[in-house]
């Protein structure tokens, strides 16, 4: 139930998603879904939550390192990503309507996007972790962004740009990382 939910409310929105539609999805009943959910604010939870681990898992399976960053920015902003609204990332395609939800979704929201952001950070300067988490913060606000921004636009040409553009500033906030590690080892010596 949960994947069919994340898909389909990446796809159609959580407003645009109700009940009836999110078990049939899933092969069940109302009554089923009550039994598992005490509401659909329960599930969007659950959703949020679990779409979120996932990107975690993925990004702490890559190796450590820049090469794997580099690996997430060409990923996240491909035109393949920005096309597959409902296998994509949760927070580019659900963040309007996440901020108008209740407490424990933006509760499960901040946990998942706080973890995102931890582990993107691990990828950076190991040397400086304060450095590492707010650059970090910056990759994680620019991606999604320009993929929201990508999806929005009805001209492809100017949503290919916007990819582009993305990924050549969010490798700027990598070399950031790079040259800050290169002056903390320069200044170590």
């Amino acid at each position: 139930m949960i994947e069919t939910a994340g898909r389909r409310f990446k796809a159609d929105g959580i407003d645009g998603s109700g009940i009836a539609t999110l078990v049939a999805d899933a092969g069940l009943t109302n009554g089923a879904f009550y039994g598992h959910f005490a509401s659909k604010g329960d599930l969007v939870a659950s959703v949020v939550a679990d779409q979120l681990a996932a990107q975690v898992a993925w990004v702490n399976a890559l190796p450590a390192g820049l090469d794997s960053i580099g690996q997430l920015l060409s990923e996240y902003l491909s035109p393949a990503h920005r096309d597959d609204r409902a296998g994509g990332c949760p927070s580019a395609a659900l963040l309007d309507e996440i901020g108008r939800c209740d407490d424990v979704t933006k509760q499960a929201y901040t946990a998942g996007a706080q973890d995102l952001i931890d582990a993107i950070a691990r990828h950076l300067d190991p040397g400086d972790p304060e450095a590492a988490h707010q650059r970090a913060i910056g990759l994680f606000t620019l991606l999604v962004g320009a993929l929201q921004a990508a999806r929005a636009v009805s001209d492809a040409e100017l949503s290919d740009q916007i990819l582009a553009t993305a990924y050549s500033n969010a490798m700027t906030i990598v070399g950031a990382t790079q040259r800050a590690g290169s002056q903390t080892t320069q200044e170590q010596k």
